[in-house]
Formats: structure tokens, C-alpha cells, sequence
């Protein structure tokens, strides 16, 4: 696996192959990184990776939490599964925002609905607005989201970047 980076963009822009899959900082959408595939559920799926890295207080590609260091999506995944979602909240998030666990699991709850990884599976915008804007609307369970399986060359792409960072 090789990382490049252009000179005219940020760190965050690194991107590699690795079997014939494009991997750019894992905000992008597999079906796009994947295949070019662009749509409005494109633009869903870097939200919900910009909402989990704001309530994490890190980025996607090189999260870190005690001893685990992968991807945010792989541990929000894991964490949400085993009822353990609210262990991805920053400490400072939740000492100073004053929220309720259960509006913070919300949070994280919308932000997986848009980081599935079937597009087709994730909601519009226009729905996201309304799950954020309405604690009364039930929301469907989450299937998993895109790059959260850790295979030899995500780990190898997290890896590489954190220690790039170090």
C-alpha cells in the first residue's frame, strides 16, 4: 500500500490503492471511492463521518481510544453494538455540552444511519434534518457502515497515518 499526498491539498487528503480500491481519508463514500458513483447519499455519508468525528474529538482515519487504534466507524460500530455507543463521546464533549446520554446516543444513532455502507440504506438530508429536529421520530436500526471491517490494509492505512502524525 502506498500513501500519496498532493502538495495542494491538506494531510487529510492522502490517498492510496489497495486493490484497486481508492481510499481518501475514509470520508468519502465507498460506492464513489469505489466505483465513481456520486449522489445526494454521497454527501450523507461524509456527514455522519464529520458528526462521529465531532462527538469523538478525532479523526476517522487515525482514532484512538486507550489501547484500540483503527478507524472511528470500526470502534463507533463495535461500541453501538456491544450497547457501549456513548464510550466514543470526547470527555470535554461531555463534561461541557451539557446533553443527555440518550440525545447524544441519538446523535450517534443518525450519524450510523448515514455511514451505511449500502447507499441505497442511507437517509436524505431532508430526513437526517428531521431525525435531528425530532426526538419523538423512531429511527430504524443501523446496518454496518462502510470500512468497518478491519482488513490487513485498513489497519495498514491507520496505521500508517497515525504514525505520520506522531
Amino acid at each position: 500500500m502506498k500513501l500519496t499526498c498532493s502538495a495542494e491539498y491538506s494531510s487529510n487528503s492522502c490517498f492510496g490503492i489497495a486493490g484497486g480500491i481508492w481510499h481518501q481519508s475514509m470520508h468519502m463514500a465507498p460506492e464513489y471511492a469505489a466505483h465513481g458513483q456520486f449522489s445526494v447519499k454521497s454527501d450523507v455519508f461524509s456527514f455522519g463521518v464529520l458528526v462521529l468525528e465531532i462527538l469523538s474529538g478525532q479523526r476517522n482515519i487515525c482514532f484512538r481510544k486507550g489501547e484500540y487504534v483503527g478507524n472511528l466507524l470500526s470502534y463507533t460500530w463495535t461500541n453501538w453494538r456491544e450497547g457501549r455507543a456513548l464510550n466514543l463521546i470526547d470527555p470535554i464533549l461531555r463534561e461541557s455540552a451539557e446533553l443527555a446520554d440518550d440525545i447524544l446516543t441519538r446523535f450517534i444513532h443518525i450519524a450510523l444511519l448515514c455511514v451505511q455502507e449500502n447507499g441505497a440504506d442511507r437517509p436524505t438530508m431532508g430526513q437526517v434534518a428531521l431525525m435531528l429536529s425530532s426526538c419523538s421520530l423512531d429511527l430504524p436500526v443501523p446496518s454496518a457502515p462502510a470500512y468497518s471491517v478491519h482488513s490487513d490494509v485498513s489497519l495498514e492505512i491507520s496505521l500508517k497515518e497515525c504514525s505520520n502524525e506522531a
